[in-house]
Order: C-alpha cells, then structure tokens, then sequence
C-alpha cells in the first residue's frame, strides 16, 4: 500500500469562532494505528472503535498525516502529536509526543492541514504557513529545506484554501486564483509541465476556484464556483474520473455538472459531494474503498447508494474514506487492516457502515491508518 492522506474536512455551517460563545462541546476522538503516538492518547496502543482525546471539549479544526495529527482550538490555538521526525508537528524538534502539544502561543490560526511529513496552516490574517520536510520544494520556500518550526510562505495576506498531498501542495487565495507547488512529475501542479517547482506557480489566470484538494496519489482536484469539478495529474485506475487513464498536466473537467460542492482524495481513488446531497466515487475499488458493494475500479463518477443526506466527507487514509450525514452520524468504508474504520474490528467494507451511536460528528479526517473526528 502507499501513502495517502488528508486534512480536515469541516462540516459547512460549523463557525469554531462563534463556538467560543456557546456552551457546545466539541470533543475530540481518535482511533486505528497508534505507534506514534498519533491518536494523541498518552501511549502507542492501537484502537479500533473511537477513543476520546483528553477530556477537552474545544477542538475546532483538524489535519491529518500518514502517522502525525494536527489541530486547531475555539480559542485559535495550534496543536500537534505524533511522528515528529522531520520536524512535522512545528515544536522546534524532532521530538515524537503521543498526546497534543501547543505550537507556539499564538491565538490567530484558521485553517490546518497534515500531509507527508508535514503540516500546512492559515492564519486569520490570510497569511500561509508551513513546517516539515521540504523535498521537491513542497513547502514553497524556494528551498528544499526542512524546518521544525512554522515558516511563512512568502508575505502575501490572502491565502483562503490550503491542500497538501504526497509531496506538493496548492492553495487558493480570496481572490479565486489557484496556486500549486512542489513535485510534478505527473503533472499534479496543473502547469502544463512536469517541472517541480519549490515556490507557488498561479495554475492558469482564473479567478474562480473554490475547494482544493491534492491528497489522493499524485493528482489534483478542485471545484469551481459554477460548482464544476476539475482534476489533472495521475490518472492510475481512472482516479481522475475523466473515462480513462490518461495523465494530464492541465486541469480537465469531470463531466458537464455544475452541482459539486466538494472533494477529497484516497490513493488512486476519489470521492465528492454534490449540492444535492448525493455521494460520488471513483478511481481504485480494490478494498471496497469506492462503497458500491464491490472491488471494482472506475474512471467515471459511480453515485455511492441513493441517499441525499451526505455532507461532511474525509479521504487520505490506505484505501478508505469517511463521511457525515445531515443527522450527524459517521460512516466509513473500504482498507481497515489496523482498525482505521473504527467500527471495533479489522473487516474491510465495500459499502458504508456506521461508526456508533453518535449523531454529533462535526469534522473528519483520516490519517494512514487511523482516523480522527469532533463530535
């Protein structure tokens, strides 16, 4: 298996500012492989069912790596836990921790993000901010450096959506243009080329994109905001979901819909959401990643049962995905060697199967093998 990974994705209409007003309570859970420390519970035990973190109830944002776990508080603090070997979690070491560790004191982050040996974040005065590993560029400092402690890129104050994949990342800034960086040999960046690039490169000159994502295997996607879905780069097992396993170097349009609303990445797979509420996959079925009852791959949109009550979804596991109903509850599907499905066992699904109880779930995001969730 390779890796593949996500950061948080938040349920649309959860304000964590207005949080800090009310008396909701926002925990924090974690379960699947532990032997970093990952799941933030003090040890290095694995779990398959979720386990609170701490008894804190103010987690807000959440971002995942393939062994490291990122977050951000109601009260705009940053933290972070896990593999720390390259500097990762931005405590200024390469110290490993297995429970939350406050980066820095500041109060002002927004968005964050985990990837491949390293965290991405946006603070709330639009400016962009990374740490980790620097291969291929990724960090977008014009180096190849690593840095254990959050850098920003460049000085700009605009930053909006950040994605982070293997090694490359892309964000978009408030005014809708996108911007790409890092390794391309599969032509991910959306350059028109397959030259890496260790500082932000704009993708085209439109002004219109709205989400981003690049934490399936080497390819990009991102919706628009006609609400028009656009991927390019590696197209292994169709997980472009253009019909076919070409490669390409420039965004192409999936198909002639103008009701997405958003997208993430697993490997060779991938899955969105429409406005309608619908739930769509595609690219690699091999574990049952894809939830249509089967092992099969496709290079087209396949719609994952009938239901129109999908709304918070989460990738970037091994092989597995993660989604939230309207009504709160959590689901998830496919690769569950270490218990990452959380449903108490090791069984891999082909179709969505329910996570507990719970009708509370506000945000996701899956690790290599594990996962993390408020709720």
């Amino acid at each position: 298996m390779s890796f593949r990974y996500v950061s948080g994705i938040n349920k649309p209409g959860f304000d964590p500012l207005a949080a800090q007003t009310t008396t909701t309570l926002y925990n924090l859970y974690g379960w699947g492989q532990n032997t970093d420390g990952q799941l933030g519970l003090s040890n290095i035990t694995n779990y398959s069912s979720p386990i609170q973190v701490g008894s804190l109830t103010a987690w807000s944002k959440l971002g995942a790596g393939p062994y490291h776990s990122a977050s951000i508080k109601t009260d705009g603090t940053f933290w972070a836990w896990g593999d720390n070997s390259n500097g990762q979690l931005g405590l200024g070491n390469i110290t490993n921790y297995s429970s939350p560790k406050q980066v820095g004191a500041l109060t002002n982050w927004s968005k964050i993000i985990g990837r491949l040996s390293g965290i991405v974040a946006v603070k709330t005065d639009g400016t962009l901010w990374v740490c980790g590993s620097g291969s291929f560029g990724k960090l977008g400092l014009s180096n190849i450096t690593s840095y254990s402690s959050p850098k920003q890129v460049g000085s700009l104050t605009t930053w909006s959506e950040i994605a982070g994949g293997q090694y490359h990342t892309a964000a978009i800034k408030t005014d809708g243009t996108l911007w790409t960086w890092g390794y391309n040999a599969y032509g991910q960046l959306g350059l028109g080329n397959r030259t890496n690039y260790s500082s932000p490169k704009q993708v085209g000159s439109l002004t219109s994109w709205s989400k981003i994502c690049c934490n399936g295997l080497f390819f990009t996607a991102s919706v628009k905001t006609d609400g028009t879905l656009w991927t390019w780069g590696g197209n292994n097992l169709g997980g472009l979901g253009l019909g076919n396993t070409t490669y390409y170097s420039s965004p192409k349009q999936v198909g002639s819909l103008t009701n997405w609303l958003n997208i993430v990445g697993s490997g060779y797979s991938a899955m969105a959401v429409k406005t309608d509420g619908t739930l769509w996959t595609w690219g690699q079925g091999g574990t049952g990643q894809l939830g249509l009852g089967n092992t099969t791959n496709y290079s087209s949109p396949k719609q994952v049962g009938v239901l129109t009550t999908w709304l918070t979804i989460a990738g970037g596991g091994d092989a597995n995905f993660s989604a939230a109903k309207t009504d709160g509850t959590l689901w998830s599907w496919g690769y569950n060697n270490l218990g990452q499905l959380g449903l108490g066992n090791r069984t891999n699904y082909s179709s969505p199967k329910q996570v507990g109880s719970s009708t509370t779930w506000l945000a996701i995001a899956n690790g290599l093998f594990f996962s993390l969730a408020i709720g």
